[in-house]
């Protein structure tokens, strides 16, 4: 079935090619923050459990959002680990990684997360897509706002990781 929004094919195609990389990067920060929710150890526990978990549901449903607006585009979604995989800028969890690496890797995921909505929001208001560009657009949900609790959330690990508690934890990026 052809979609006819007012928007050409090929600029639904950009859109959805920016928002899937979006999606990607989304989903394996998602992961990444649910596994280290799972694995976090040492003095921070608590505060560093609490927080992931804050944020890999905020991922969940950013995800879901991001997915949608692309099918709303008229373009399959990808949803398989190998098309994430493929599309993501952001690397995997290796495993065993200390509370302080922890935080370093979401923060760069954070961060990574950014700058990919960035570029992908750039096509979308260079093809006046109101509903993708515009976070005051009246819809329920915004794939936008995934930029804005991104660098929220990158923020407040950066908080948590530059406490120092007896030495334990001190972030820096590299």
């Amino acid at each position: 079935m052809k979609v006819e929004i007012g928007i050409s094919e090929q600029d639904r195609e950009a859109i959805a090619t920016g928002l899937s990389k979006l999606l990607a990067d989304s989903y394996t920060l998602y992961l990444k923050t649910h596994n280290y929710h799972w694995n976090v150890t040492g003095p921070l526990f608590n505060t560093l459990h609490i927080m992931f978990e804050q944020q890999y549901t905020e991922l969940a449903t950013a995800v879901d959002e991001i997915a949608e607006r692309i099918r709303a585009l008229g373009i399959v979604a990808p949803g398989s680990y190998r098309e994430f995989a493929t599309l993501t800028a952001i690397d995997e969890a290796v495993g065993g990684e200390s509370a302080e690496e922890m935080i370093r890797q979401l923060v760069l995921g954070q961060e990574t997360v950014v700058r990919t909505a960035r570029a992908a929001f750039a096509a979308a208001e260079e093809a006046n897509d109101e509903p993708t560009a515009d976070p005051a657009y009246p819809a329920h949900a915004h794939p936008r706002e995934e930029r804005l609790d991104a660098a929220k959330h990158a923020r407040k690990l950066e908080r948590v990781g530059s406490r120092t508690s007896k030495g334990v934890c001190h972030v820096q990026k590299s």
